[in-house]
């Protein structure tokens, strides 16, 4: 097939032609909201690095799952950012802790909506780590029974999935355990299973108010030039009962991506994270760039490498754009 025979142009020339021969597809069905949730009443509060996200209360986290709902999105992810910490993060596997009263009334108000929760400690310890501390270090094994309770006290508040997000090695094994012998073996894992060290969580952090108060992450989360251990790590989390597995960040790893999509017959989450959104946001305020057309299509890459589903900050934004 050579020019002139060939032209691929005669099947880009008008919307109908290009709209019949595209390969990716992006739809509201695709898209989950991250939203964070925190304690009162009547608050909504931007948060500075996240422009268009808030913190929320309760009831202010319900109308906005509502217009979620309303607006064709299939489900909601919850962080919760609570009124104390200490050193066991035990806030976050009480039964009336922020996230459980969170998932407790947004089922009750729309309850055809899915709620996740992000499983971690990082939230809720004073240390900003998401497991607990031996000495200096984090320690794996100590740290897998308080994020099996976390998950177990979201599961009994009604969430529809779990999602542990710490990367303690046999977390999920020790969830999808504790799940099954408490009568939740119906509520799925999504794992995130290969989780970077990435720069690009810094609003997150803000927003979450989760920033290790000493040293970093790198015993736990992912070395950023590791492909191959990616695959090992979706591997492990798969033996041990994820439903879903995420790859995160998003667009620095969408060849991780596209790897575990050809390696996995397994559906597979991507976050597009607080610092992807962050700099389109940037930059759309300087006025560099159309804002919602580098939205769409860093959501179609996203897609296009292998994310069956996406976890996005541009959810509500982009199910408008797809409405349009």
């Amino acid at each position: 097939m050579n020019f002139p025979e060939y032209r691929p142009r005669r099947l880009r020339q008008n919307a109908a032609f290009r709209r019949m021969v595209r390969e990716t597809t992006l739809s509201t069905d695709d898209l989950i909201l991250p939203l964070f949730v925190i304690g009162g009443k009547k608050v909504k509060t931007p948060i500075s690095s996240l422009p268009g996200q808030f913190h929320l209360s309760v009831d202010h986290l319900v109308k906005t799952a509502k217009d979620a709902f309303n607006l064709g999105i299939p489900a909601i992810i919850l962080f919760g950012i609570p009124d104390k910490k200490d050193p066991l993060g035990t806030t976050a596997y009480e039964n009336n802790g922020i996230v459980q009263r969170a998932v407790k009334e947004v089922k009750s108000k729309v309850p055809d909506l899915l709620v996740i929760t992000d499983v971690c400690l990082c939230q809720y310890t004073d240390h900003g780590h998401c497991g607990c501390i031996e000495g200096n270090r984090v320690d794996n094994d100590s740290s897998l029974e308080l994020l099996a309770q976390t998950a177990l006290s979201h599961a009994k508040a009604g969430a529809d999935m779990v999602a542990p997000s710490d990367m303690m090695d046999g977390r999920v094994g020790e969830i999808r355990t504790i799940l099954d012998e408490n009568a939740f073996s119906h509520i799925p894992i999504m794992s995130y299973a290969a989780k970077y060290c990435s720069a690009f969580y810094g609003p997150f952090r803000e927003a979450a108010d989760s920033a290790p108060k000493f040293g970093d992450r790198k015993t736990y989360q992912m070395d950023p030039a590791n492909a191959a251990e990616a695959l090992r790590e979706v591997e492990l989390d798969i033996a041990e009962g994820a439903d879903i597995i995420m790859v995160k960040p998003a667009l620095p790893y969408l060849d991780i991506l596209a790897r575990v999509k050809r390696e996995f017959n397994i559906p597979i989450a991507a976050y597009n994270v607080s610092g992807e959104y962050a700099m389109v946001k940037a930059a759309e305020k300087m006025g560099w760039i159309n804002g919602e057309a580098v939205m769409m299509e860093t959501l179609t890459s996203i897609k296009r490498a292998g994310a069956d589903m996406i976890l996005t900050y541009f959810a509500m934004d982009a199910a408008r754009a797809l409405r349009a």
